[in-house]
């Protein structure tokens, strides 16, 4: 009878409640309190609490407002473990913070701090997975503020990092995990290329060469984001695409779906330079044919007195002599 007027009484107390279970991929809410409490698209943050007693997980949801305020406060600061001088492998990497801060933002220390931690997880055996993944996804929601391009540049840190781990450790199947979780929320559309551009490379370290062209195609799509008057960012990609797939000896069908959207543009783009070096893209990625049929028609639309002439015309006997 007892127990049956406690159960009465939590129903009362509580505007909802059921028994889950926390499972390898971790804790979901269930489906119809999803729809009641988020029914909208925004991200929703929360604030986790655990009493010392250790018999609870209370999440409580926070507003936009809240977020930015309690971020500022410098006593919203995590708190960590005493750090162990613990002794790494000799043969252990050191992370290279060089390569993954290259444009400063807020907190990056404090960033910092939390993917050092991760970093030694991840180099420690397979089985600190979980617990190295989930310090990287605390650094990616714990410290985001109301400005896009500061976001932007602490989620290409996290790319970065992760990709740097990826090689040195071997953990191939986190790319799909930052595709799919990491990327979409870049905003700048540099920073987004780039990082695009971070997944090829590494999709084609580990020859998933259907996987690296999913990714070049995400970014030729993108251009489209551009307007007219951005060209130098489109030939700034095209420029950035290029540099990256040349350098790989194997490299699937990527050559030829860039070199669909380089024709495209030569005949889409009026400036002559841009169309020069449109063409030489195609000579990079070794489609002779092609660039020098586009140079013959080139030559063919210049003014003779066009100061550029001489040069078409050097690329056009340059790629002559070449093999086809």
């Amino acid at each position: 009878m007892e127990e049956h007027t406690d159960t009465a009484k939590s129903k009362q107390e509580h505007y909802y409640q059921k028994i889950i279970k926390k499972t390898q991929t971790g804790i979901t809410f269930p489906k119809e309190l999803r729809e009641e409490l988020f029914q909208t698209e925004d991200d929703i943050f929360f604030k986790l609490i655990v009493p010392k007693e250790k018999d609870q997980i209370i999440l409580k949801i926070l507003s936009p407002e809240e977020v930015e305020r309690i971020n500022s406060q410098a006593s919203s600061t995590p708190k960590t473990p005493e750090k162990k001088k613990k002794k790494h492998k000799k043969d252990t990497p050191e992370p290279k913070w060089g390569e993954y801060f290259i444009y400063d933002f807020k907190n990056q220390d404090k960033i910092k701090s939390i993917l050092e931690s991760a970093y030694y997880k991840f180099a420690e055996n397979p089985e600190e997975l979980d617990d190295a993944m989930g310090r990287v996804k605390y650094a990616l929601v714990s410290f985001l503020s109301s400005i896009k391009t500061e976001n932007s540049k602490l989620y290409f840190s996290v790319i970065k990092f992760l990709g740097d781990v990826i090689k040195s450790f071997n953990y191939p199947e986190i790319i799909d995990w930052m595709y799919e979780k990491v990327i979409p929320n870049i905003e700048s559309k540099f920073l987004y290329e780039l990082s695009l551009l971070e997944l090829v490379e590494l999709s084609v370290n580990f020859k998933n060469f259907e996987q690296a062209e999913l990714y070049v195609q995400d970014i030729l799509n993108h251009l489209e984001k551009y307007s007219e008057g951005e060209k130098y960012n489109i030939m700034n990609t095209f420029t950035q695409l290029i540099k990256t797939v040349r350098e790989f000896e194997e490299r699937g069908n990527i050559p030829e779906i860039i070199k669909e959207k380089l024709i495209e543009y030569e005949a889409k783009f009026v400036n002559i330079d841009n169309k020069i070096q449109l063409i030489e893209f195609l000579e990079d990625l070794r489609f002779i044919e092609d660039a020098y049929h586009l140079i013959e028609d080139l030559l063919k639309e210049l003014p003779s007195e066009d100061h550029r002439i001489k040069e078409v015309r050097k690329i056009k006997e340059r790629l002559k002599e070449k093999p086809l």
